[in-house]
């Protein structure tokens, strides 16, 4: 079977499945630009406020097919330069998605695997899952931001043994650390990260938007830069109908109904 990125929906959330169960969910450009695609048709859908990856079967991602890395070896250095940049579009589209992304994890999260989890907003992970960057086993050195994602999100030391050793490390430490938001039973992480997302989806799609903006440029920005952005943001979302919607359903102690 071809690697692919099936997408559905569930009420208001996106659901892109990696799908390659034979190769354990391998990544392949065929899965970046479906991707890619998937995100820019949802940005412009009001029926979709958020979005779950997650992987077929028993794994959520085996990172790179080596067998098509073996063979790029024999191509010219640009065939695999070009299959990188078409991961790293689909990371910086994640990114920079202004709906909130929400990675459902079973079983391994390995190599760009991890690095995918990584650039998700949230992570809701099974008990027994398994997170590695096992770059250096194969004289390989990490691609898909991971390195940047994992080197913010874990302390210097941990970040250098994760990838340096490639030693795996588990959902439980991971929550611990505050990398995955959510620990769960397996199998039920999908049916988690769905429940979350619906949580997300009551809320103000335009202040999700901006609170996702600001998480994202907090690190580039200097206290000054930082505060201008969060007034103009703060100013944007009372003037927009929903900040009235919100504000009387507090006071009125009704649920809000957020368009």
């Amino acid at each position: 079977m071809t690697a692919q990125l099936k997408s559905t929906s569930q009420g208001q959330t996106l659901i892109l499945t990696l799908s390659d169960p034979a190769m354990r969910n391998a990544l392949g450009p065929e899965m970046y630009s479906a991707g890619i695609e998937a995100l820019n048709v949802a940005e412009s859908s009001h029926d979709i406020r958020s979005v779950v990856i997650t992987g077929e079967g028993a794994n959520f991602c085996a990172g790179g097919n080596l067998q098509r890395l073996l063979g790029n070896r024999e191509k010219p250095r640009e065939v695999q330069a070009q299959s990188i940049e078409g991961l790293h579009n689909w990371i910086e589209a994640i990114r920079t998605f202004p709906k909130p992304i929400i990675a459902a994890v079973e079983g391994a999260a390995a190599g760009a695997g991890f690095s995918l989890v990584l650039s998700c907003d949230m992570v809701v992970a099974a008990r027994d899952s398994i997170f590695v960057m096992a770059y250096s086993s194969i004289a390989l050195s990490p691609d898909g931001g991971g390195s940047w994602g994992l080197s913010r999100a874990v302390p210097r030391q941990l970040a250098a043994e994760l990838m340096l050793l490639g030693e795996r490390i588990g959902a439980e430490r991971l929550h611990a650390l505050g990398v995955v938001n959510q620990v769960v039973e397996q199998g039920e992480a999908l049916k988690q990260a769905l429940a979350l997302a619906e949580r997300i989806n009551a809320r103000a799609p335009n202040a999700m938007a901006s609170i996702k903006e600001l998480i994202n440029d907090a690190s580039g920005n200097s206290i000054t830069q930082h505060l201008a952005q969060e007034r103009d943001h703060f100013v944007n979302n009372l003037h927009h109908a929903n900040a009235g919607v919100g504000i009387a359903a507090f006071l009125n102690k009704e649920k809000p109904a957020y368009k």
